[in-house]
């Protein structure tokens, strides 16, 4: 598909979610905007693809599409999201709930106001295991026993507690319990890391890869930090307003970036200055507006190697190393010798 990293078919056949050609639109004042276009990837069973990509490129959207929860101005205009074989966007609502809590979980982004204030711990966690048909008594011991895995200490006592009892980090493992108490094919993972402080991610990084071998569940983990992605995920999608630009597993990703914005994602990050300096590196130039995307590579008008078919023509998803794809005509087998930056046609 033509702008969509697509999975290699041995993945896709093995998948837990396949996403194919999602296009997802929001209403505003100003017009449609077209806020996800033509977005593919899948999910292995048993691993951990993280999402990447500037804030505003669509992971949350991508997140909260998959779990049916998008806000009221926002419509699905194309594409598949088979969940286990099943298409997603094809159920109604009662089904949709039957999948969500049970076979589908997800961790939001702030554990400050994911909880109800107005709930005691033991009540949110007992709740949310109202299908499993086992007994009050059960179900407490089930969330004593999570909770005792995710590290909150003296399990049983703070079950009687109410979210305001607990620090930041502290809730973020709470969520995280209760949304593998159920025991997910899939967890999804919105950026759960952005309201803790280094410490703090770190632990919960390991504690998300530590449970997810043990429950076998698959993950897809949204998030715009790359040292937690390359702590954590198995393989990496990059997007980039709107439009998923590179994909494959992390190892090629982050050694041989392919895309030029993945490069440029990888030369501002911090962890890789070598020398000391008061000037962090940025990516020149601004997004594109989605109400009106460009025509060709979306990425183009911030691109140093830009060249003549960037602006007539969308690239595809071409191969870049085993598993590995990036949507660039820097990488077309058919690129003339002499054309691109490097060439007379450069610009």
């Amino acid at each position: 598909m033509a702008g969509a990293a697509s999975p290699p078919e041995s993945a896709a056949e093995g998948s837990v979610l396949e996403v194919s050609g999602l296009s997802l639109d929001f209403g505003s004042p100003r017009g449609r905007i077209h806020a996800l276009r033509n977005v593919s990837l899948s999910v292995p069973r048993g691993r951990i693809v993280g999402v990447v990509g500037e804030s505003g490129c669509g992971k949350s959207s991508l997140a909260y599409a998959i779990m049916g929860l998008l806000a009221a101005n926002g419509e699905v205009t194309d594409g598949r999201l088979l969940f286990e074989g099943r298409d997603l966007l094809k159920l109604d609502q009662r089904e949709l709930r039957a999948i969500r809590g049970q076979r589908l979980s997800m961790v939001f982004q702030d554990p400050m106001t994911a909880l109800n204030p107005v709930r005691r711990i033991g009540e949110l966690m007992t709740d949310i295991q109202y299908r499993s048909g086992r007994s009050p008594a059960e179900m407490r011991r089930r969330a004593t026993e999570m909770l005792e895995r995710v590290g909150i200490p003296d399990a049983e006592s703070r079950l009687a507690a109410y979210p305001h009892h607990f620090s930041g980090g502290m809730r973020q493992r709470i969520c995280i319990a209760m949304a593998l108490l159920v025991e997910p094919a899939l967890l999804i993972a919105d950026e759960p890391t952005t309201a803790l402080d280094a410490t703090l991610e770190v632990q919960i990084v390991h504690l998300l890869k530590n449970l997810q071998r043990e429950l076998g569940c698959s993950v897809l983990f949204v998030s715009h930090h790359l040292g937690t992605v390359a702590e954590l995920c198995d393989d990496v999608v990059v997007m980039y307003a709107g439009e998923v630009v590179e994909s494959g597993p992390v190892r090629e990703i982050f050694h041989r970036p392919s895309h030029p914005y993945t490069q440029a994602l990888f030369a501002c990050d911090p962890g890789r200055i070598k020398q000391a300096t008061r000037n962090l590196p940025t990516i020149p130039g601004e997004l594109p507006d989605l109400v009106e995307p460009p025509s060709g590579c979306i990425f183009k008008d911030r691109c140093p190697e830009r060249f003549e078919p960037c602006d007539r023509l969308k690239p595809p998803a071409y191969a870049a190393g085993e598993g590995h794809r990036a949507a660039c005509h820097l990488l077309s087998p058919c690129r003339p010798l002499g054309s691109g930056p490097a060439g007379e046609g450069a610009r």
